[in-house]
């Protein structure tokens, strides 16, 4: 299974300014199995410690964070001796020994020869709680499921997904039902790499759901396990709600939902733990156009996508038949899937600030607002092969954008200020731009 985050991680090996590397993402996208695939492809020799109810380590991490002594305790540990050149140091679930967490500071700082790869499950609530070490002495790579890009070279080999590379637009349109399958078994299957893996081997629906389930029961463990007590109730409701917010006509999050009469004081530290786990993407509203459009963000207003659109049907029960049905599953639950597809896409390229926008009245909304930081693009998302841009008209009306997306299941087509985009090229939003 080819991963993107591959290609990082070497850069990430021959930068001169190289620090510890701690990888963020929700559990079970791949970060373990990401740490030790470049172990094995990049260094000599990988050293893999895992902190997960790991007394020994916790006592080494203890007392003083010396980087000589602490090596020399992970040596003996690992019986062998570490090679600063040629070494692979993994940290895997850092957050269980916050000290561990602490002394990447004095690895940054003392012994910038060694190569330390970190990541942990529940990072993001380690960092936020504050764990003692500053920013600035580490450097973070994000991990998402697999992209679509990444499952069409699961499934149906690199060949296809080089295409989407090259942009060759027309040699595409001759094979987009391929591309259009695999759209159809990505809705369904999602990018967890178990779920795709199993796939890959088995091409069995029913335990692809099977593993989405046990994936999904895992991440209410967590909620029990992990959370502060006082919010989990809160955190159970927020999540098992995601499905029927999405599937609103307009999909801005409403605390009424959760329960009658909610009030967004009441979930806001739920809402916030579960985007610090990775599992929701919180985009926000903005209510104008520039850069940074961050500085537009209407902190009130925001719509709650989930970390996998696998996990989404899987929890709201689209049935293995609605892949048969045409273009069904495109439509059903009123474009949601597609709305989360689409969002975990633009999450995965990279440096993209994703928002979306409505005018005061509501009459104009655009699915997704990116801030690539050189312009403002407006996306607009079409379930089927609708290609009525109305909202799009009124934004660029008002905002003169230089170039605006619809992303739907019809063929990439470009005129002068609007670029249609099929469904299946996403990924490939901010090459076009630049093309542009």
């Amino acid at each position: 299974m080819y991963r993107v985050a591959i290609a990082e991680l070497y850069k990430w090996k021959e930068s001169r300014h190289r620090k510890p590397l701690i990888i963020q993402g929700a559990r079970q996208v791949g970060k373990t199995w990401l740490m030790k695939e470049f172990g094995c492809q990049a260094y000599a020799d990988t050293v893999y410690i895992n902190f997960d109810s790991n007394s020994r380590m916790a006592e080494l991490f203890a007392s003083d964070l010396d980087t000589d002594r602490l090596v020399m305790g992970i040596e003996l540990y690992a019986g062998r001796k570490i090679n600063p050149d040629s070494t692979l140091l993994i940290f895997d679930e850092i957050q269980e020994v916050p000290r561990a967490l602490s002394s990447l500071k004095y690895f940054c700082e003392d012994a910038p020869q060694y190569h330390i790869v970190c990541a942990g499950s529940l990072l993001g609530i380690a960092l936020h709680e504050g764990t003692s070490f500053p920013v600035g002495k580490v450097d973070f790579l994000p991990l998402y499921p697999l992209s679509f890009k990444e499952f069409l070279m699961a499934v149906a080999g690199e060949r296809f997904a080089g295409l989407l590379n090259y942009r060759d637009f027309q040699m595409i349109a001759s094979f987009k039902q391929t591309y259009i399958d695999a759209l159809k078994q990505y809705f369904f299957i999602g990018g967890m790499p178990e779920a795709v893996q199993s796939f890959v081997e088995e091409r069995d629906f029913n335990a692809v759901r099977n593993i989405q389930k046990r994936i999904l029961a895992a991440y209410e463990q967590d909620f029990s396990k992990h959370a502060p007590i006082e919010i989990v109730p809160k955190i159970r409701m927020i999540w098992n709600s995601i499905p029927s917010q999405l599937a609103r006509e307009n999909k801005k999050f409403v605390y009424g939902l959760v329960r009658e009469g909610g009030r967004a004081k009441e979930y806001e530290a739920a809402i916030m733990w579960l985007c610090d786990c990775g599992l929701v993407h919180k985009v926000s509203r903005v209510n104008a156009s520039g850069i940074p459009l961050k500085a537009y963000e209407d902190l009130k207003a925001f719509k709650l996508f989930m970390v996998d659109v696998g996990l989404l049907g899987c929890m709201t029960g689209l049935r293995q038949r609605t892949l048969l049905d045409g273009n069904a599953l495109f439509t059903e639950f009123k474009g949601a899937l597609t709305e989360q597809y689409v969002c975990q896409q633009l999450k995965a390229v990279g440096d993209l600030t994703v928002f979306y926008y409505t005018n005061d009245r509501s009459s104009c909304e655009i699915d997704f607002v990116v801030d690539t930081g050189e312009q403002i693009v407006p996306i607009e998302v079409k379930a089927e092969i609708n290609l009525k841009a109305k909202s799009l008209k009124t934004y660029r009306e008002k905002f003169s954008p230089e170039l605006s997306v619809r992303t739907s299941m019809a063929d990439y087509k470009r005129e002068d200020w609007l670029l249609n985009l099929p469904l299946y090229a996403v990924e490939e939003i901010c090459n076009c731009l630049e093309q542009h």
